[in-house]
């Protein structure tokens, strides 16, 4: 039973394979299947006016994953796999790709399939299917879900230096809100395109009394302290989503090209400075630990697995703010206020 405990929950938009079939080639008429059905140079095409929907996910901590049970797809609590990662040439514009994830019944059968894009698809556009492969697609999940910095992000050191995050190094000694000065384990990079639900946040600066623009992965999670509680979340210390503050004004989309982002891991899951303001550090768990190189636990003293996700732990920062208690236009003003009172 302990392999099988629930160590995260996540969620991605996702399409039924239904609802992207093959319009010419091999496949004809075929809706997207798992990697061994599939047939390079076939040509989908998403079904008119088709919005993705809500896949639940739950991670755990043996590295399988099932459908969470507040999924808008699939059946909750029936294990789900991830089966492949999917380049798509659409007719214009750059390729896209997709992560493919399949529903197992309870003999072992499949019981679904689900198309994860990681950029917008176009309905009624043509897409190409140049690549499809399983190795990469762990990593390509965790860079999407990882929470990141964006290139240029000032990071606070224990001296009280602002350094870029590109020039960050493990070892270097960070500033830490929660537990005084830590030192870098790791630091990572990916670029992504900034689309759809990858696309970076903006939150401008003195949005959040932050010293400068931040831009961070839209998962983001920023912390802060109220001194009055403006937004009636009921605790002092409050966590909020970096998506879930955009107001079209001084928290905005950068929709659109790539983004460079940059990943900094310490021994645990940490507060830190970003721009002057309490921000996340990496959060490790099933979902996003690929994101380290492979020779990770190797190339430290502790030998192979080590400890680390086990001493990743959430909750320990404050309160979750849940999306509804920040659906108002002047909230950004609010937090900022309830910050400085």
């Amino acid at each position: 039973m302990g392999q099988t405990l629930t160590a995260s929950h996540a969620s991605v938009q996702a399409y039924r394979a239904e609802q992207f079939c093959v319009e010419y080639g091999a496949n004809m008429g075929d809706p997207l299947g798992v990697l061994e059905d599939l047939v390079l140079d076939d040509i989908y095409m998403l079904a008119l006016a088709e919005a993705p929907q809500r896949l639940g996910i739950a991670a755990h901590h043996d590295g399988s994953f099932s459908i969470a049970h507040d999924t808008a797809l699939g059946t909750a609590g029936a294990a789900l796999h991830l089966d492949c990662l999917l380049t798509l040439m659409p007719d214009s514009g750059p390729n896209t790709e997709t992560l493919v994830m399949v529903e197992v019944d309870a003999d072992g059968m499949i019981a679904g399939v689900f198309l994860v894009p990681l950029a917008p698809l176009q309905p009624q556009m043509p897409y190409t299917l140049v690549k499809a492969e399983r190795e990469p697609a762990r990593r390509k999940l965790a860079q999407s879900a990882c929470v990141s910095f964006t290139r240029g992000t000032s990071i606070t050191l224990a001296t009280g230096e602002q350094r870029p995050i590109e020039e960050m190094r493990a070892g270097d000694r960070v500033l830490t809100r929660d537990d005084g000065i830590q030192q870098v384990r790791w630091v990572g990079q990916s670029t992504l395109r900034a689309v759809g639900d990858l696309a970076p946040i903006l939150i401008r600066k003195g949005a959040l009394n932050n010293a400068n623009d931040l831009i961070v992965s839209p998962s983001h999670r920023l912390m802060v302290y109220q001194r009055s509680d403006e937004i009636g979340a009921g605790a002092p210390e409050i966590l909020v989503r970096a998506r879930d503050l955009v107001n079209g004004d001084t928290v905005v989309v950068l929709d659109g090209g790539f983004a460079d982002y940059f990943q900094i891991l310490f021994d645990r899951h940490h507060i830190i400075y970003a721009e002057g303001i309490a921000a996340e550090s990496t959060f490790l768990d099933p979902v996003t630990r690929p994101v380290l190189p492979e020779d990770f636990w190797t190339a430290r003293p502790g030998g192979p697995q080590g400890t680390l996700p086990a001493s990743h732990k959430r909750g320990a920062h404050g309160l979750d703010v849940s999306r509804s208690l920040l659906d108002r236009p002047d909230a950004v003003g609010l937090l900022k206020r309830a910050s400085l009172r």
